[in-house]
Formats: structure tokens, C-alpha cells, sequence
């Protein structure tokens, strides 16, 4: 049987377009190979979520878990397709029971050292625990700020030293509110420079390609007819469509503030921090990094492509424009990778 990888790229576009794409993954049997990442812990992303003693939504009950729980994750399987989801069968082991993938975000807890030399322009930083409270002043009984989640991404003005209580900080600024927020530096890993550097620079800007497959809920990665990369995603739901088209990735960030709090909807959003942002419409419409669910492989965004943050990270350094490390945004309309939608 061919395998998924020696697919190409004109085979694969062919498949899309007949809409056979889903069927020959099924044969191929990608579905596993598409699950997040296991990690050793999971953090609750809802409240109720529910613990069954078998991976199956018919098992039993054993309890329920609140929103921001911390589990330890001993074991994964295989189980009962998700609500809406035929693409994650994935169910994680946890105390004595299973819940289902798409309800808990893997996480690590993973606390670092201080770095005190910050440049002048800031640096970016990124939460490597499960939760981090921020504080409105670099006090450890100071008021409470936003809460930050694993993976989440902030960029960083200074180091501040309270010797009175003898702690240490990180003061991060929020572009959207125009204020900054302090987090215990141990809460915080600065990104090295050489992972932001551009990534395949070998490859001419023509034979990269984005394919988006919306029926399948898959982004695949090309350089000329090779495929580099496919995985599933979360797409824009129905009243908030992901738009179909060509598009090109021309305006990006690596740490954004997401909110339609200024709009007359139901459903608000308020997401400080999302990381790895490579937008492709003048809407908003982009990849990027997610640490609100792990429900890949059915539409669930107001929009945008949602994808695990490793992933949108991969995507934001491989497409153009490049952003460089002292810099929070480039808007290069004209430029960019190109995109397809379908």
C-alpha cells in the first residue's frame, strides 16, 4: 500500500478535489498518527468534564472534573469518537478511569531558570506550566491579573526584583490592553533567538504551499511536490466560517491578544497570549497555536485554523514573511506563503 508521505502533491490536490481525501486516509489509517502529542499531564479545559471507567461516552461515570484541574496522564487509548469529531478516537487514562483527548490540553510543568538580561526591544516568552496567575504589580499578594496557560506566548519588557519580599518577575505587556502584567520567572522559558529563525530557507517561495482541506479538517505542508507536513485542525464553525479561496500569509505575530469583546455577539472570546500567529486574511482569519481545547479534527473556531501549538509554531516559521526576533508584528500586504482553502 502507498504510504501517506509518498503521496504527491498532484496526487494529493487530485484527491481533494474528487473528495476521495477522506476515504483514502481512512485506508491508510492515519487517524492515530494525526492525535496530539501525549504529555504527563492534562489540564481541564471545561467544567464537568466527565471520567468514565472505560474509554467509552456509554461507561460509566466515576466523577466529574472542574475547569483547570491538573490530572497526571498514565496511558492513552483508543475509544469512542468524539461529539462531532470522527477523526480523534483518542482517550486518556487518568487516576482509574479514561476521559476523552479533546477535553483535556496536554501540558507539562517544566519551571526555568531567570534569565536576566532582556533587550531593550523585549523577548519572547512562552508559559512552560500548566497555569500561571499574573500579578497587576510585582508582589506575590499583589491583585490577580489574567491566568496564562501552558504554551501561551507573551512578550517580555524586563526582569524586576522585589527585595523586599525577595522575589522576581517578568514584566509582560499586552499590546491590546496597553498595560503590563508581572509572572514568576519561573513560569516563563525565554525563546532562544535560533527558534525563530526561518525555517526550509533553501526552498524558493514559490514551492511552498498551505493545502486546507475543510471536509477533512486537515492542513497539509508542501515544498514543490513533497509533502512535509499534515495534521488535523480546527476550523471555523457554522456562523463563523473559515473562508474558501487563495490567501497568502502576509501579516503575523508571534503573540497576539484575540477578542471580539467590541462585537455585538453571543459567544465572546477574550484570549491574551495566543501564540504562533500567521494571518492570512485582513479579518483575522489565521493559523494559530491553541491552548483552550485539543478537540482537533472538527470545526470548533470563529474562523480561524486552529492547530496544537508545536504545529502553528512549525507553520509560523516556515512561511513568509519572516519575523524577526526583536520584532512583535510585520504587515506585508503583497507578501507571504501562499494558502488554499477548499
Amino acid at each position: 500500500m502507498q504510504s501517506f508521505n509518498q503521496l504527491s502533491r498532484r496526487d494529493f490536490l487530485k484527491l481533494a478535489a474528487s473528495g476521495a481525501l477522506g476515504l483514502a486516509l481512512s485506508e491508510l489509517r492515519l487517524e492515530r498518527a494525526f492525535a496530539a502529542p501525549p504529555a504527563s499531564q492534562g489540564r481541564v479545559t471545561w467544567s464537568g468534564v466527565t471520567l468514565y471507567d472505560a474509554p467509552s461516552f456509554t461507561a460509566k461515570e466515576i466523577r466529574l472534573f472542574g475547569m483547570d484541574k491538573i490530572v497526571d496522564i498514565t496511558a492513552e487509548a483508543e475509544g469512542d469518537e468524539g461529539y462531532g469529531n470522527p477523526y480523534n478516537k483518542t482517550w486518556y487514562q487518568v487516576d482509574n478511569g479514561y476521559t476523552y483527548s479533546g477535553w483535556l490540553q496536554p501540558v507539562e510543568t517544566r519551571f526555568q531558570k531567570t534569565v536576566f538580561e532582556i533587550p531593550a526591544a523585549g523577548r519572547l516568552g512562552e508559559i512552560v506550566v500548566p497555569i500561571s496567575e499574573t500579578r497587576l504589580t510585582p508582589y506575590t499578594l499583589a491583585k490577580n491579573g489574567y491566568r496564562l496557560y501552558y504554551g501561551s506566548t507573551h512578550w517580555v519588557k524586563k526582569v524586576v526584583v522585589t527585595r523586599e519580599e525577595k522575589s522576581i518577575w517578568y514584566e509582560i505587556y499586552d499590546n491590546y490592553l496597553k498595560k503590563s502584567f508581572y509572572v514568576p520567572t519561573y513560569n516563563m522559558r525565554l525563546i532562544p533567538n535560533d527558534e525563530l529563525t526561518l525555517l526550509s530557507p533553501d526552498i524558493p517561495d514559490t514551492d511552498k504551499f498551505i493545502h486546507v482541506d475543510l471536509a477533512t479538517q486537515l492542513v497539509t505542508v508542501f515544498e514543490g511536490e513533497k509533502m512535509v507536513m499534515s495534521i488535523r485542525c480546527s476550523s471555523g464553525a457554522k456562523g463563523s466560517r473559515t473562508p474558501l479561496g487563495d490567501f497568502t500569509t502576509y501579516h503575523k505575530g508571534p503573540s497576539i491578544h484575540m477578542t471580539n469583546q467590541g462585537d455585538a455577539v453571543n459567544n465572546i472570546y477574550n484570549l491574551p497570549g495566543v501564540p504562533w500567529v500567521s494571518f492570512f486574511t485582513g479579518n483575522g482569519d489565521a493559523f494559530h497555536g491553541t491552548y483552550w481545547h485539543n478537540d482537533y479534527g472538527r470545526p470548533r473556531s470563529h474562523g480561524c485554523v486552529n492547530l496544537p501549538s508545536e504545529i502553528a509554531k512549525f507553520i509560523y516559521r516556515w512561511t513568509k514573511p519572516n519575523v524577526p526576533t526583536d520584532v512583535d508584528y510585520v504587515h506585508l500586504p503583497g507578501e507571504g506563503t501562499r494558502v488554499r482553502i477548499v
